[in-house]
């Protein structure tokens, strides 16, 4: 039977997709694998380019590394955009951007010294890690801390809020007592101090020198030892809250839609669970 040009070009894609957007085959997974080897590769030669003393020697190299890298990177996303059959809605989805993002900053370069260095959102890729080695279960726990947060933001948001006032009222006393000849030279540089100090952070760039101004800063560090324990008390309390059992983890099937890039399919799917494509 002849073979047309067009089923050629089909079976080109499917196999090309197969390999690049799933890790169920051998394939695949070997992609996957190797996609992140290169991805912290990149990234450990952007750090060491940062260090002078190995810039110095082997800067050179680094950056035809860095480029390389970028080569590679720019051609699997082209190669992600041609086997897909909706590129846009690819290169607008969540992962699709962060593809993008990781070949820009090379790019920049060229008329943005320094710009390299944000090569290092090429790590935010390393997430595609849970799907490959099918850490699906993390993400639950996951949830279940992003749960208790959002379960308490409204004790969190009042709790900051008397922080924001305690430091904004105590920053303008620490202004109206010291005043600039001992470093507070203004109430928003006086709230920094302030914020500093209550969070016990502790600089040591600006201090009190009166008695009056260091009596106040050992309240407000007594304090801050109590404010630090506030917010993980709020959230500690929350997440030991009795819950409901926690459903079984699914098995799913690590094929991802033609059409809407979907993924988390079940084992035993047909069609997506989304757009209702055939996988």
């Amino acid at each position: 039977m002849e073979i047309r040009p067009q089923d050629t070009e089909s079976s080109w894609k499917r196999t090309a997709y197969s390999i690049i957007f799933e890790s169920d085959t051998p394939a695949g997974r070997a992609f996957d694998i190797a996609l992140l080897l290169a991805i912290v590769l990149s990234v450990v030669a952007v750090m060491l380019e940062s260090v002078h003393s190995i810039d110095a020697e082997y800067g050179y190299y680094l950056r035809i590394v860095e480029w390389i890298f970028t080569g590679l990177f720019a051609l699997e996303y082209l190669i992600r955009l041609a086997v897909v059959r909706r590129p846009l809605a690819y290169a607008l989805s969540l992962l699709g951007i962060i593809d993008f993002l990781a070949i820009v900053p090379t790019l920049f370069t060229l008329v943005l010294a320094g710009s390299r260095y944000l090569l290092v959102i090429r790590t935010l890729r390393l997430l595609r890690v849970f799907r490959i080695f099918k850490l699906g279960q993390f993400v639950g726990q996951g949830e279940f801390i992003v749960t208790a947060l959002k379960a308490s933001r409204y004790k969190i948001l009042v709790f900051l809020t008397a922080v924001f006032t305690l430091t904004i009222v105590v920053g303008t006393l620490m202004y109206v007592i010291e005043g600039g000849q001992h470093g507070f030279t203004s109430i928003p540089k006086s709230i920094y101090w302030a914020i500093v100090t209550v969070t016990t952070v502790g600089y040591g760039d600006i201090s009190p020198v009166t008695v009056l101004g260091q009596a106040l800063a050992s309240v407000l560090m007594i304090m801050g030892y109590a404010i630090i324990a506030v917010p993980t008390g709020i959230v500690s309390a929350q997440m030991a809250m009795p819950a409901s059992p926690a459903p079984p983890v699914p098995v799913y099937k690590q094929v991802v839609c033609h059409v809407c890039q979907a993924g988390d399919h079940r084992p035993d799917a047909e069609y997506c669970w989304r757009c209702g494509e055939k996988l």
